[in-house]
């Protein structure tokens, strides 16, 4: 076996990265959004058990949204990619071209085994350059396609070593072949079909038998007149040990995909579905068209599905003429190559194995696939055709006439190949210029205007996506995803009733359920969402909330194993005030996937609204357990622990509020929420610092400006509170605990009664009934020393509060006041009715500031659970709710400082009575 030297390992290199290297600054696109943008499985935080349970695409194989596709080796190599990069695109790609590289040199290696040197070299630079593979090289998920590649040649390379001096078995190479086998299976599932083509090898190549050869020892040993040679005995124990473990292999690959196979829809392969003749006919021509893309590879498409390849329907189809020239020449090449025993015969056996068996799994032959061609499957075919086109250039060039012809065609080949390549990998850019350059090649296929549709909604180019959208339904009008598609760009364009009249189109495409009858319909579970997007749609008018909750269920009847509908109606019954089946439809979707955060944080709120918030808590903790990083579970369980009035859970609520606005530095809810738990803690410069740093993100941050402005009034910096104020009642001028506030700094720091006055007429003008705005503005006409208007003030509002003894007994006192001030003299009434009034003044001002006290304390407790709960309103998945009140603690500091003032109050009375 000739080695690859260094130079030739150079050419290779340098080929590819010409051919390659503006594959570096294509994006994620097409199937690599599902792959690597939307699939857990590559962060970190996700178990690595999960790759080996879950489909290429992040779905647990149990479910049968699966695809089954199993290939937890090449999701590891993403989610190293992500370890290192996260979602750089560049490191992707380049790793790609690393392994286009490897897949070049090793099959340079394979070739020397039936070519000579310089036939091999041609070989693998054809397969370096050829266009058909940019689909596998520069889109991402093409690397389950080198990886297999990689250990697919790997495997045959060591089974090429299988045979001994004397024609001997060496065992090791067998054994590390089928360890090949199994790793290239576990990168894609064709890497099993490198088995069968060690079997041609030992049959045909290393034993050297001919088809000819074989039949006549067959006949000789069933005339009963030999028996079976020990070579050929050795030969069949070799097969039998490769395929057994290839038998094991498919046991246990059939196991994983727990016996079920993917649901495809008649718009990914419409010939699966169709009636015969017509789906043979079709299959049998999908051969040719994939032979065509090899030979003439001017016309690349990303998608082939639904309308792009119409069906034969008929024998009189001009297209089965394609057919059978195709199946003629196949066969005269698989004649000559098992008839004849020379080296020109092997070459073209063992490149026509290379063609056949690897594209097996893609041909629809054993079971259903879900797209009608697809080009990355042609990477492993594409090296059998690369050897025998290097084969017949050979032939060629060996004669003197035809020499130099042969080598500008080969130059002419490889230089329009490779310029093919660089072009066709700028179409790879982004998702918008990838479906533009299908649509150019096919405009028959409606999921490539649907595609290009979501480019550009995607930039929020809903106009002209909608364009798109309706062209989709033009081309296919029984498109599902097409009406659906509509419908949603209808409601992001605010027209609602297009949007419903879209989404019942699509609803009406639906399979029907026939009363009384068992559902047995797969319907895939994209297009189910037609329900759930028609219910969320409805679901906005009040009136119409019943309807929902029908289509919810509805959906949930056809699959009873559909997540969505779950989580969406519960989240309905929520806004329904049904707690309690909401609690129900959510522990219904927790059965189907225990490892969904959002359906524990969901869980989360239902407990809130059924007032437990121990059990609230819990879910938010299991919600954090999965993800650590779940922004609204860190958020809602901070503040519920926050809410307990528990000291012991600060410290925690704290670290979730400061992960929380970790992942999100602009929201300024975190940082007035971390200025919450420092002003329970006492610690004021702490919570002057979250407070600014809210209202620098949100100047008209309401909680924000109020509480900043109370904690200045609790810590004697009352002049510092004005200004905040002053913001604060500029955004909202009806802000009536600012206005008491405000009035209560005026009249008792700068003395502005006029001021405060105002602040107090304001508060009566939006609330005639504010027992506290009523009350201070006694205190004002008191301090303005009228002694009659305090009276009738005061009787006001006893009439508003005529439980509250304070008001009674400060009327007592201005009315006994009143009566003194009558009978004194004239010469001694400015002396004791200034001493009365400044007690007087003093009685009143502290009664206010423990009123005060609790009403604004209590307002810095409100405004942050109201803050609260239009947070939640703002978050997907969430719900009204009502904080629990004020801590024990909190009422109890409140109650001694009344009692404090109260005293004092009793003692000013006294020198007021004369006692």
């Amino acid at each position: 076996m000739a080695d690859v030297s260094l130079k030739e390992a150079a050419l290779i290199v340098g080929v590819v990265a010409a051919c390659y290297w503006n594959s570096l600054f294509c994006g994620f696109v097409f199937d690599d959004v599902s792959a690597i943008l939307d699939n857990k499985d590559l962060h970190p935080s996700t178990p690595l058990k999960n790759l080996f349970q879950n489909d290429f695409w992040g779905t647990p194989m149990s479910e049968e949204r699966s695809h089954k596709s199993y290939r937890p080796l090449t999701v590891l190599t993403f989610r190293l990619n992500y370890l290192f990069s996260e979602l750089n695109a560049v490191s992707y790609h380049f790793l790609n071209l690393v392994f286009h590289v490897v897949v070049c040199i090793v099959f340079l290696k394979v070739c020397k085994l039936f070519l000579d040197n310089r036939s091999s070299i041609v070989a693998s630079l054809l397969f370096a350059v050829h266009p058909i593979h940019t689909e596998a090289v520069t889109g991402v998920v093409g690397r389950a396609e080198l990886l297999s590649s990689i250990f697919f040649l790997a495997a045959f390379l060591s089974y090429t070593k299988s045979k001994g001096p004397d024609n001997t078995i060496v065992w090791t190479p067998i054994a590390l072949t089928v360890f090949l086998v199994a790793v290239a299976t576990l990168c894609k599932e064709q890497g099993i079909t490198v088995v069968g083509i060690c079997c041609v090898y030992e049959v045909f190549i290393a034993q050297g038998y001919t088809l000819p050869t074989l039949l006549d020892t067959a006949v000789q040993i069933l005339r009963g007149k030999g028996s079976i040679p020990f070579s050929m005995l050795q030969t069949l124990l070799k097969l039998i040990v490769l395929m057994f473990s290839t038998l094991l292999l498919v046991v246990v690959r059939v196991q994983v995909i727990q016996s079920q196979l993917p649901v495809f829809t008649r718009f990914d392969n419409p010939a699966a579905v169709s009636p015969s003749p017509a789906r043979q006919l079709t299959f049998n021509y999908l051969l040719p068209v994939n032979a065509w893309l090899l030979l003439n590879p001017s016309e690349l498409c990303c998608d082939w599905t639904m309308g792009t390849i119409p069906l034969v329907e008929s024998l009189l189809d001009v297209r089965n003429v394609a057919t059978l020239t195709f199946f003629c020449f196949l066969g005269a090449l698989i004649v000559f190559s098992l008839r004849y025993p020379d080296n020109s015969s092997k070459t073209v056996l063992m490149a026509l194995c290379l063609i056949v068996l690897p594209f097996i799994p893609a041909s629809n032959l054993f079971f259903p696939v879900g797209f009608v061609v697809a080009e990355r499957v042609l990477y492993v075919p594409s090296m059998g055709f690369c050897i025998l086109v290097a084969h017949g250039w050979r032939k060629l060039s060996n004669k003197s006439v035809l020499r130099k012809i042969s080598w500008v065609c080969l130059a002419a080949v490889l230089f329009t190949h490779a310029l093919k390549t660089l072009h066709r990998n700028w179409d790879w850019e982004s998702e918008y210029t990838l479906f533009m350059s299908a649509l150019k090649v096919n405009k028959n296929n409606a999921k490539l205007w649907n595609n290009v549709g979501h480019a550009l909604e995607n930039e929020k180019n809903f106009e002209r996506a909608l364009q798109f959208f309706i062209q989709a339904t033009q081309v296919q009008p029984d498109d599902i995803g097409a009406h659906m598609n509509v419908g949603r760009t209808y409601k992001n364009l605010n027209k609602t009733k297009e949007a419903e009249e879209s989404y019942m189109i699509a609803k009406s495409l639906m399979p029907q359920i026939i009363p009384g009858k068992k559902y047995a319909a797969r319907v895939a579970p994209n297009h189910l969402n037609v329900y759930i997007n028609l219910a969320n749609l409805i679901r906005a008018n009040e009136s119409r909330l019943e309807e929902a909750d029908q289509l919810y269920r509805q959906a949930i009847s056809m699959r009873p194993d559909f997540k969505q509908a779950y989580i969406s109606r519960g989240e309905l019954l929520l806004k329904m005030n049904k707690p309690l089946k909401a609690k129900e439809a959510y522990l219904r979707a927790l059965e189907l996937d225990r490892t969904n955060a959002d359906l524990w944080y969901n869980l989360a709120i239902v407990y809130i609204e059924l007032k437990d918030p121990a059990e609230a808590l819990k879910n938010f903790n299991r919600a954090l357990e999965l993800n650590p990083m779940h922004k609204l579970a860190l958020f809602n369980s901070a503040l519920l622990m926050q809410e307990s009035g528990d000291a012991r859970l600060r410290p925690e609520a704290k670290q979730r509020l400061l992960h929380y606005v970790k992942e999100e530095p602009q929201d300024a809810n975190g940082y007035f929420n971390l200025g919450m738990l420092a002003m329970d803690d006492k610690k004021d410069m702490e919570a002057e610092a979250w407070m600014k740093k809210a209202i620098r993100l949100q100047p008209n941050f309401r909680s924000a400006l109020f509480n900043l402005a109370l904690l200045y009034s609790q810590t004697a910096k009352e002049l510092m509170a004005l200004p905040v104020l002053e913001d604060l009642l500029r955004y909202y001028p009806d802000h009536t605990k600012g206005l008491i506030l405000k009035g209560d700094i005026l009249m008792n720091q700068k003395k502005d009664i006029v001021g405060a006055k105002m602040c107090f007429e304001k508060i009566l003008e939006l609330d005639p009934n504010n027992v506290q705005g009523k009350h201070n503005l006694c205190v004002v006409y008191f301090e303005e020393r009228d002694l009659i208007k305090a009276e009738k003030c005061l009787v006001e509002t006893l009439a508003l509060a005529p439980h509250e003894e304070y008001i009674q007994r400060h009327l007592n006192i201005v009315r006994s006041k009143i009566a003194s001030l009558g009978a004194m003299e004239q010469s001694s009434l400015p002396s004791e009715g200034t001493a009365a009034a400044e007690e007087k003044k003093k009685s009143f001002q502290n009664l206010k500031e423990v009123k005060n006290e609790k009403t604004t304390t209590q307002s810095a407790v409100d405004n942050n659970k109201e803050h609260s709960k239009n947070k939640k309103l703002t978050e997907k998945n969430s719900v009204d709710k009502e904080t629990p009140k004020k801590s024990t603690k909190e009422i109890k500091d409140i109650e001694k400082k009344r009692v404090a003032a109260l005293k004092r109050l009793e003692e000013i009375e006294r020198i007021l009575n004369g006692e």
